[in-house]
C-alpha cells in the first residue's frame, strides 16, 4: 500500500479489502482498490482507475455509514443502513440498495433527492477537471500511471464503457437473482439463452424474445469481449451470472461448457475474493425436466450454484390473476423437487420466489404457506423463500406497512425468507 498527498487530496494505492464476502453492519470493500480522499469526499476506484464507490466526509451526508456506488452498466445506487426498523430481517443484508431507476423498492424516500447525493455524483466531474490541472512529476511511477487511469476514465467515458456491455452481451441484463445480494450484485454476466419460456401478464422485468440457447462459438465470443471489458478489475471479481431468465432450461452440456470457460477464461481461480458462485434463473418447467445427471453435473462445476426460480403462488386463482402459463400442481411438484435438491446437494441451493401484496386472492398466502410448511417440518439453512413487492402505484399505505406484514409472515416460514428487490445490472 502506498499513500501520496496532492495538493489536499489523499492518494492510497493498493487497499486490500476483505476476501470473502460477508453480512456485516458496517461497510466493507473487497478486492483491491485505490481511494481518493478531498475535504469533502472519499473516491474508490477500482483496478482500471473507474470510480466504483462515494462516500461524503462532510455534516450533510445522510449517514456516514452510507455511501453511493456505480454498478458496470454506470447505474448509481445507494446503500441505505436502513434505520432502526431491522433490513437484516427483511432483506437478509444490513444495507439496503436504493436504486436510481424504477423498479419494486419498497423505500418512501429517494436519497437521490438528498442535495448531498447529487453533489458527490456532480462531484466525481470535477475531480476529473481537478486531476487534469495537477502536476503529478513527483509522484512515483506506479502513482503517475493509475492517477492517468484515473484521467482517462471521467463520466463520459464511463457511461460509454457502460453501453458497450449489452453490445457484447446482445442484450441488456434486466434482472439479476436475489441470491446475487451474497455477492453485493458483482458479477460477470454471460447469456447462454434469451428469453424465457413464459411471458407472464405480471411480469415487470420480461423479455421481448422466445427462448433460445446460444451457440458454443457465441459464448466463447462473449467471454473473450467480457475479458477486455473488465480488464485488470476481472481480478476482483469471484462470481458470474448465466442470462437470462432461464438458463437452467438449456442443455445440461452447453452450461457445464459455458462454467467450465468462464472458470478458466475469467481466472476465477486466482481471484482476489475466494469462494466463486454461480448464479441463473429456472423455471418451473426447466426445474421439472432436469434430471439427475443434469444435477450431478451441475454439482460438480467449480462454482457454488445458485439456482432461483420463479414459482409466484401455488393457487390456481391467483396463477390465473398473474397470466402465468404454469399449474397450482406443476408448483407443487416444483416446490417438492427443490426441497430434495436442497438435502441431496451441497454446492447447489435451488431459492424460490412468491408474490407478495394486497388484492391478491386469500388462497395465494394460504397456499404458500402450507406449500412450505408441508415440505419443511423443521428449520433449515438453505431454500431461501423470496417474496416480490406486488402492488399498484395507489396502494401508498399497504407499501408503508408492508415490513410489519412481511414479518408476520416470515416467523411462520421455517427457511430463510426474504424480501426480494428487482435489480438490474
Amino acid at each position: 500500500m502506498e499513500t501520496f498527498e496532492i495538493n489536499g487530496l489523499q492518494l492510497t494505492l493498493q487497499k486490500q479489502g476483505e476476501t470473502r464476502y460477508s453480512k456485516v453492519s458496517y461497510p466493507l470493500r473487497y478486492g483491491r482498490y485505490a481511494e481518493l480522499r478531498t475535504p469533502a469526499h472519499l473516491f474508490q476506484f477500482n483496478l482500471n482507475g473507474e470510480l466504483k464507490f462515494i462516500t461524503g466526509r462532510g455534516r450533510d451526508w445522510p449517514n456516514p455509514s452510507e455511501w453511493l456506488k456505480r454498478t458496470v452498466t454506470g447505474d448509481w445506487v445507494y446503500y441505505s443502513a436502513g434505520g432502526y426498523d431491522g433490513p437484516f430481517d427483511c432483506f437478509g443484508e444490513y444495507y439496503i440498495p436504493c436504486f436510481s431507476y424504477p423498479t419494486n423498492n419498497i423505500n418512501s424516500c429517494d436519497p437521490f433527492e438528498e442535495k448531498a447525493v447529487v453533489s458527490a455524483i456532480e462531484a466525481a466531474g470535477l475531480l476529473h477537471e481537478e486531476l487534469a490541472r495537477l502536476d503529478l512529476a513527483f509522484l512515483s511511477a506506479e502513482g503517475r500511471k493509475f492517477l492517468e487511469l484515473v484521467k482517462a476514465n471521467p463520466p463520459a467515458e464511463l457511461l460509454r464503457k457502460a453501453a458497450t456491455i449489452s453490445e457484447i452481451l446482445g442484450d441488456s441484463v434486466s434482472v439479476l437473482p436475489p441470491d446475487t445480494r451474497h455477492v453485493d450484485y458483482e458479477v460477470i454476466p454471460l447469456i447462454v439463452a434469451d428469453g424465457c419460456l413464459y411471458k407472464c401478464g405480471f411480469c415487470r422485468v420480461k423479455s421481448r424474445l422466445k427462448f433460445k440457447e446460444r451457440s458454443k462459438e457465441n459464448i466463447e465470443r462473449q467471454i473473450k469481449r467480457l475479458r477486455d471489458f473488465f480488464g485488470n478489475d476481472l481480478a476482483n471479481y469471484n462470481s458470474v451470472f448465466f442470462g437470462q431468465h432461464d438458463a437452467l432450461h438449456s442443455d445440461p452440456e452447453l452450461i457445464e461448457f459455458a462454467a467450465r470457460r468462464a472458470f478458466e477464461a475469467f481466472d476465477l481461480k486466482n481471484s482476489n475474493i475466494a469462494d466463486p458462485r454461480l448464479f441463473l434463473f429456472g423455471s418451473v418447467d426447466s426445474l421439472l425436466k432436469s434430471n439427475g445427471a443434469t444435477f450431478d453435473r451441475i454439482d460438480r462445476l467449480p462454482f457454488t450454484t445458485y439456482i432461483n426460480v420463479g414459482l409466484e403462488s401455488a393457487d390456481r386463482e391467483t396463477l390465473g390473476r398473474l397470466k402465468k402459463s404454469i399449474t397450482a400442481e406443476g408448483v407443487e411438484a416444483a416446490f417438492a423437487k427443490i426441497a430434495d435438491i436442497n438435502k441431496r446437494y451441497e454446492r447447489i441451493e435451488i431459492t424460490s420466489n412468491f408474490v407478495f401484496g394486497p388484492g391478491l386472492p386469500v388462497g395465494h398466502m394460504e397456499s404458500v404457506l402450507r406449500l412450505i410448511q408441508k415440505h419443511f417440518d423443521r428449520p433449515s439453512p438453505k431454500g431461501a423463500v423470496y417474496f416480490s413487492p406486488f402492488f399498484d402505484a395507489g396502494d401508498s399505505l399497504w407499501k408503508k406497512n408492508i415490513k410489519r406484514e412481511f414479518y408476520k409472515l416470515k416467523i411462520k416460514i421455517p427457511v430463510p425468507s426474504f424480501l426480494y428487490l428487482i435489480q438490474r445490472l
